[in-house]
C-alpha cells in the first residue's frame, strides 16, 4: 500500500499547475485584469483549438529548427570538449572565451545571423547551435575533469593508451553530466528557434507570434506560448528517454 505522502509528492506537479490555472481563471473572471491584456483559460484554449492546424504547421518547422540545431551544437561540443580536455593549453585558450560568449545577449545575435543567411533555415539552426553549444561543452568537461585519477592511473599502469582511457573510463563517468547539459540545452533550442524567427522568416512559431502580436490578439499569443513550453517539455521527455536507454543501470534503484 502506497503511504500518503508519496501520492501527495508524486501529485504536487499536478496540483501546483492545478493552482495556478484556477488562479489565472479567478483572476480573469473577476476582471483585476482587463481581458485583452490576459485572456482567461478558456479564451486561450479556444483560440488554440481553432488555429490548431496554422499552430502544427508552425510547430513542425520550429521543431525541425531545434533538432537540427541540437545535433549541430551537440557535434560541435563533444569535438571541443574532447579536445579541450586532451590539450591543456587548449583547454586555458578557449574556456575564457567560451564564458564570453555567453554574455552575448541571443537576440544581439539573431539579426547579425539573418543579414548574413538569409531568410532561410540556416540561421535559425545556426542560433539554435550557438545556444546549445555551451551547457553540453561545460557538462562534458566536467564530466571528463571529475573522473578519479587513480582510476586513471590503474589503467596507464595495466597498459591502457589515451583511446582506451577515454572510451572505457572518462566517456562512460561523464555520461550522467552530458545528458544534464543535453536536457538543459534542449529546453534553450526552442527557444534559440523562436527568437530567430522573430527577425525574419516565413513559417514557424515565432513567425506566428509576431504576427498575432500586431493584431494584438494575446488569446493567440498564450496559445503559442503553451506550444512552445508543450515542445520544450517534448524534447526534454526526449534527452531523458534517450538517458534511460543509454544507462540502465541506473534504473536499477
Amino acid at each position: 500500500m502506497k503511504k500518503p505522502q508519496n501520492i501527495i509528492t508524486k501529485a504536487a506537479p499536478v496540483l501546483s499547475v492545478a493552482v495556478i490555472v484556477c488562479g489565472w481563471a479567478l483572476i480573469g473572471e473577476t476582471g483585476l485584469v482587463p481581458a485583452y491584456m490576459l485572456p482567461s483559460p478558456s479564451e486561450v484554449v479556444k483560440a488554440f483549438i481553432e488555429d490548431f492546424p496554422l499552430l502544427m504547421q508552425h510547430s513542425a518547422v520550429t521543431l525541425q529548427e531545434a533538432i537540427y540545431g541540437l545535433f549541430g551544437g551537440t557535434a560541435l561540443a563533444f569535438v571541443f570538449a574532447v579536445l579541450m580536455d586532451r590539450f591543456d593549453f587548449l583547454y586555458k585558450a578557449l574556456y575564457p572565451i567560451l564564458i564570453l560568449t555567453q554574455t552575448v545577449p541571443t537576440i544581439a545575435i539573431a539579426p547579425l545571423l539573418v543579414l548574413w543567411m538569409g531568410f532561410s533555415m540556416a540561421p535559425k539552426i545556426t542560433l539554435v547551435v550557438i545556444t546549445t553549444f555551451f551547457p553540453i561543452t561545460v557538462s562534458l568537461l566536467d564530466g571528463f575533469r571529475a573522473v578519479d585519477r587513480d582510476a586513471v592511473n590503474l589503467l596507464r599502469s595495466m597498459g591502457a593508451n589515451r583511446v582506451q582511457i577515454f572510451t572505457k573510463l572518462k566517456l562512460p563517468a561523464s555520461a550522467e553530466s552530458f545528458f544534464s547539459g543535453l536536457k538543459v540545452s534542449a529546453s534553450y533550442a526552442v527557444v534559440g528557434a523562436v527568437i530567430s524567427e522573430w527577425l525574419g522568416g516565413f513559417e514557424g512559431l515565432g513567425v506566428y507570434m509576431t504576427r498575432v502580436k500586431k493584431a494584438y490578439a494575446f488569446d493567440k499569443m498564450f496559445a503559442v506560448i503553451l506550444l512552445v513550453s508543450a515542445v520544450s517539455l517534448l524534447l526534454m521527455a526526449a534527452v531523458a528517454l534517450l538517458k534511460r536507454l543509454s544507462m540502465p543501470y541506473k534504473n536499477k534503484k
